[in-house]
């Protein structure tokens, strides 16, 4: 429904707002996702080759140490042990030769890697002390986890700046289209208030007149007016409801649908007669309790379809049981691929009939407040039946 400026947004422009959220947020995430392999690359470099010179350091102490033990070996020599480092040695067909490395396995074939928490260095020897051929400098480094957590802390930070930027993006893009709907929601309701007072006269003056003192050419002119004047009054009957309705208080009462029926059959019945149509009735005992006026909306609303898309010479039933009624008509019917929309505002499919588009949606906003079943079985140039379920 038409709402003011502050009020929730139509059901189309959530629909595109969602659209344009779910595109934003993947394209949020793929700049975040893309920056976070950029930064996360660059630290990670920095950090080996920022270790690399350590590593290298810590190696030639202990091939130095390795030196000095193969030139000065005795019984009871120790191999060397660092505060700083832990280290391995390897013979030249990679079988290990001693060890104080938190594990056995390890990547002779490369320079400097990571693995966990830790960092290796290998290094291939020029001479063979102690037979050793290859040294492993093992390293801890928790500036990875470090480097973890300030990379998805810089994302987070970014994504929220992203979300922040989007949501006044968004609110700059719909300021225009607010306006617009503010507008027009201004212009119907001074519109529909203008319109009241001249239908209701022309309404009332029309079912004054003596048809039997008139002659039969302006016996037709009268019902042709009397079409017209019924027309512009259904019409503004749903102009004032979207307008209107969401500043008023429901009025629930018991309400005699038989009887309605028959009232609002009786109402339209000019309008039917000046297509040719017949209206047939079924009628049972039937009662909803519901606002009066909202019930009409919906029953004024498919008679008006019934009567707007059916066929010249065709015919409308109207039936009615404890719990239901129907409206069925003998009209151009809906293409199965159009039912899924036919309570979209503002949605027409046949722009050869006058209208709005607002007719089906009023039926379908008062069916979902008053949890209602509605169902449409419809086949194309065959008709189309409507039942209303509580």
């Amino acid at each position: 429904m038409l709402k003011s400026r502050d009020t929730n947004l139509l059901d189309s422009e959530k629909k595109t707002l969602h659209s344009f959220f779910i595109l934003y947020t993947i394209f949020s995430l793929t700049i975040i996702i893309f920056s976070f392999i950029i930064y996360f690359n660059t630290q990670k470099e920095l950090i080996l080759e920022k270790q690399n010179s350590k590593l290298k350091k810590y190696s030639t102490k202990l091939i130095k140490d390795l030196e000095y033990m193969h030139n000065n070996f005795y019984d009871g020599i120790k191999y060397p042990r660092y505060k700083e480092f832990k280290s391995a040695i390897f013979d030249s067909s990679e079988k290990l030769i001693f060890s104080t490395l938190d594990t056995d396995k390890v990547n002779l074939n490369l320079t400097l890697y990571k693995e966990g928490c830790r960092i290796f260095y290998v290094r291939l020897l020029n001479s063979f002390y102690l037979g050793a051929m290859y040294v492993v400098i093992e390293i801890r480094d928790d500036s990875w986890d470090i480097l973890m957590v300030k990379s998805i802390t810089y994302g987070l930070i970014l994504f929220l700046i992203l979300i922040i930027v989007g949501y006044f993006l968004l609110r700059l893009l719909l300021r225009p289209m607010r306006d617009m709907l503010y507008l027009l929601n201004r212009f119907i309701k001074d519109t529909t208030h203008e319109l009241n007072t001249p239908v209701s006269t022309i309404l009332t003056n029309i079912e004054m007149i003596d048809k039997s003192q008139v002659g039969d050419k302006n016996i037709k002119k009268i019902d042709r007016i009397m079409v017209a004047a019924k027309t512009i009054s259904n019409i503004y009957e749903d102009l004032t409801y979207v307008t209107l309705c969401n500043n008023t208080i429901n009025k629930d009462e018991k309400i005699d649908i038989k009887k309605l029926l028959l009232e609002r059959g009786e109402f339209f019945k000019t309008i039917a007669d000046s297509k040719r149509l017949s209206i047939e009735y079924d009628l049972q005992p039937s009662f909803l309790v519901i606002d009066k006026n909202k019930i009409t909306r919906v029953i004024d609303n498919l008679l008006s379809n019934a009567i707007k898309y059916n066929k010249r010479g065709g015919e409308i039933k109207i039936s009615s049981k404890s719990n239901s009624f129907c409206i069925e008509d003998s009209g151009i019917g809906i293409d199965k691929e159009n039912l899924h929309k036919i309570f979209n505002r503002y949605e027409r499919f046949n722009d050869s009939e006058g209208g709005f588009g607002l007719g089906l949606n009023i039926v379908y906003e008062i069916i979902k407040e008053y949890d209602l079943k509605i169902k449409f079985i419809s086949k194309l140039n065959k008709g189309t039946k409507v039942i209303i379920k509580w």
